[in-house]
């Protein structure tokens, strides 16, 4: 929930972590920050679900994936994953190996490690300059 005080339109958030960790409970974070109505539940059947929310009073869209069933990059064009990365929508994107040419290159990764009734340990890293002064501001605040 933390996170969502730090995104903001145009940001693509790479979620990494086994089968249980709490990818899609992070994701359920992100979208109570935003103000979502409603759950937030995991896209594994139909890929891509799309909120409306609002960052600071401004409109969003939290477009959450799940690419665990792609088989083939080639996959997500048909899907249209590319299509998600605008201005105006926030991306969270869980199992994102599959479609690592297609990410931007500045993006946040978030890898949570353990599962079932283990604690959780959360670990952010930038990809890209932006989120490395962003990712730093954030840490600060939070730690």
């Amino acid at each position: 929930k933390q996170l969502g005080g730090y995104l903001r339109g145009g940001d693509v958030v790479a979620l990494i972590g086994d089968l249980g960790a709490g990818k899609t409970a992070f994701a359920q974070g992100v979208g109570e920050a935003f103000g979502i109505k409603g759950p937030v539940t995991s896209p594994t059947f139909t890929l891509i679900h799309e909120y409306s929310g609002r960052i600071k009073g401004s409109e969003v869209r939290l477009v959450h994936m799940d690419l665990y069933r792609l088989q083939y990059p080639e996959e997500a064009e048909v899907i249209g994953v590319g299509d998600a990365f605008q201005e105006d929508a926030v991306c969270l994107i869980e199992w994102p190996d599959i479609i690592e040419d297609f990410l931007p290159e500045d993006r946040l990764i978030v890898e949570i490690l353990g599962s079932g009734e283990q604690l959780r340990e959360i670990i952010f890293r930038a990809d890209g300059s932006a989120w490395e002064q962003r990712l730093r501001e954030m840490m600060e605040v939070i730690s």
